[in-house]
């Protein structure tokens, strides 16, 4: 059972866990201890345990007798966290596809598809990129769980430890490209049910590395722009 001491480490480390992957802080920012402190209305003791937690987790660096620091990802480490986790995704995929989903996995994926198509039906543009967003993590994680196995979950989470790969920082495509998306969703899903793995799996690695690509061109771009302005 865990004590009050890591109970407060652990609610320290999920706070900061979340703004760094907010991109509440800039990259190579240093994160002062005492002010962190200061901020959360705790000690210095429980804050410098969550860094090194985050440090080991490869969000923030250590640099000897200057602190932590918010790490700065480069375009390979994009393109190379969107690869393991196209893997990652079409063995799910694949799996859910051979061993069959749950009827509860099948409600939950098919409400999924419903609210997205509904969302990008939306005239607020805004309101239907929030509603897409939100279907779009309840479809990929329903076919992750419908997988039924710990190592798909694994490297995604590994993948996630990187800002730019994570759903809500790849929702500023067009709505014409999400709407491309959603069509994906749909027949990744037609595969899945027709328990056709190998399609499945192909469905779902395209769908990934379609991301991915426009991703990293984004982020390459905006990369080169950090360059000129600084």
């Amino acid at each position: 059972m865990a004590t009050t001491s890591e109970k407060r480490v652990h609610g320290i480390a999920q706070h900061l866990r979340s703004s760094l992957l907010d991109g509440a802080y800039h990259p190579e920012s240093r994160l002062n201890e005492v002010q962190l402190a200061a901020q959360l209305g705790v000690s210095r003791t429980p804050v410098r345990t969550a860094l090194q937690q985050l440090a080991g987790e490869g969000l923030v660096e250590y640099k000897e007798n200057r602190g932590f620091f918010v790490r700065r990802f480069d375009v390979a480490d994009v393109i190379d966290a969107f690869e393991m986790r196209s893997l990652a995704e079409g063995l799910a995929a694949r799996l859910a596809a051979e061993r069959g989903l749950t009827p509860e996995d099948e409600i939950e994926i098919e409400a999924a598809l419903e609210q997205g198509d509904t969302g990008l039906s939306l005239a607020d543009e805004a309101e239907a990129r929030r509603v897409y967003g939100i279907s779009n993590d309840r479809f990929h994680s329903t076919i992750q769980r419908g997988a039924r196995t710990r190592l798909v979950s694994d490297v995604i989470a590994l993948c996630n430890t990187i800002p730019q790969t994570l759903s809500q920082n790849v929702m500023s495509f067009s709505l014409e490209t999400m709407r491309v998306r959603a069509e994906q969703h749909h027949k990744i899903y037609a595969a899945i049910l027709a328990r056709q793995p190998r399609e499945a799996e192909e469905l779902m690695r395209t769908h990934v590395l379609d991301v991915r690509r426009a991703v990293a061109r984004d982020f390459a771009r905006a990369r080169k722009a950090d360059s000129v302005n600084t």
